[in-house]
């Protein structure tokens, strides 16, 4: 399993009163990704299959005349969904993405999903395109609520009172349907299959939904897919204290103003007189700060050995809290 290096971001709250002798840290941390690849790879060959051929040509024209579509708008706004997932995964690592020259391949044209590839043509369009795997867009199919929800509206004023709704839309839902899958020809597996609904919603201008509506929820939509096979992040929040009693309270402050403008070393420092020659109450509190500043430093380890010294040499309840924390974030190798 792919491991991700620790990146934060550091941010202190500003929404603590000046009085309160606690302050808060934010930390991002990375969040697997839903898929991996195969190990190894670093070429993936995209194919948009959800076309048909030309004899099915005047089939689909007649559908999408059922279903107040544009003819052919499927056709042109599921190339937006593979443009969708050439970007997103731009500046991620070595991971390329191309797409095969002379590669026809066709589908259903519906909802309905095709049958897997042969292995031989998944070969084939890897090997001619250099690729280890490849992405299939299986299916594309899209809708918009706008004239259905309009007519619908339209029908209900009739029946309720015999007029026609004035009222005009203001906005319209466009979503579409993808289906992929990921081939492995190395394995013989088919790695990822993933239904997916996208949806995006417009201002209707006149009473029509923007023009680029539809390709705009296709790039979308590619852009969601690849996000599967990416790191997200998540934000936790540390408590600290801000403030020391007596003859520690000076101190306290140059550290947290330290730790204000990032300057994390130097707080470590100022806390640790504290620990050494503060009392007992204050000694716990600087311990527990210098574990979040080690944790902000990236020293998982340091951080909790700080947050023990915290609870059991002090007898600070945050102490055994931020250890317990801390034990969790390390069985998750985070």
């Amino acid at each position: 399993m792919k491991t991700f290096k620790l990146r934060y971001l550091v941010l202190l709250s500003l929404t603590i009163g000046s009085c309160s002798k606690y302050g808060y840290v934010r930390l991002n941390y990375p969040q697997a990704p839903s898929a991996y690849l195969p190990e190894g790879v670093t070429t993936v060959a995209v194919v948009n299959r959800s076309l048909t051929k030309e004899e099915d040509k005047q089939r689909r024209i007649i559908e999408s005349v059922a279903t107040a579509e544009v003819a052919g708008s499927d056709r042109l706004a599921s190339d937006e969904a593979i443009k969708g997932v050439y970007d997103g995964i731009q500046g991620h690592g070595e991971i390329k993405i191309v797409t095969p020259q002379n590669s026809k391949e066709y589908g259903t044209g519906t909802r309905e999903t095709p049958e897997v590839l042969s292995w031989e043509r998944v070969t084939e369009i890897c090997d001619s395109s250099e690729a280890d795997v490849l992405l299939v867009l299986e299916t594309f199919d899209s809708n918009s609520d706008l004239l259905f929800s309009a007519a619908a509206e339209q029908v209900s004023s009739v029946l309720n009172s015999g007029k026609p709704s004035g009222r005009i839309p203001t906005q319209a839902r466009v979503n579409v349907r993808c289906y992929w899958r990921l081939y492995d020809p190395k394995s013989r597996t088919i790695t990822d299959q993933f239904q997916q609904t996208y949806i995006m919603t417009f201002d209707v201008v006149g009473d029509i939904a923007p023009l680029d509506a539809l390709p705009r929820t296709a790039y979308g939509a590619g852009m969601d897919y690849i996000q599967r096979y990416l790191p997200g992040y998540y934000t936790v929040s540390r408590q600290m204290y801000k403030k020391g009693k007596g003859n520690d309270k000076q101190v306290f402050r140059s550290g947290w103003r330290s730790a204000e403008v990032a300057q994390w070393e130097n707080a470590i420092e100022t806390w640790k007189r504290v620990v050494e020659n503060g009392s007992r109450k204050s000694a716990g509190r600087a311990a527990l700060d210098i574990a979040v500043a080690c944790e902000v430093l990236g020293d998982t380890d340091q951080a909790l050995t700080w947050a023990r010294r915290s609870y059991e040499e002090f007898g600070n309840k945050l102490g055994r809290e931020y250890a317990k924390v801390l034990l969790q974030r390390k069985s998750l190798n985070f």
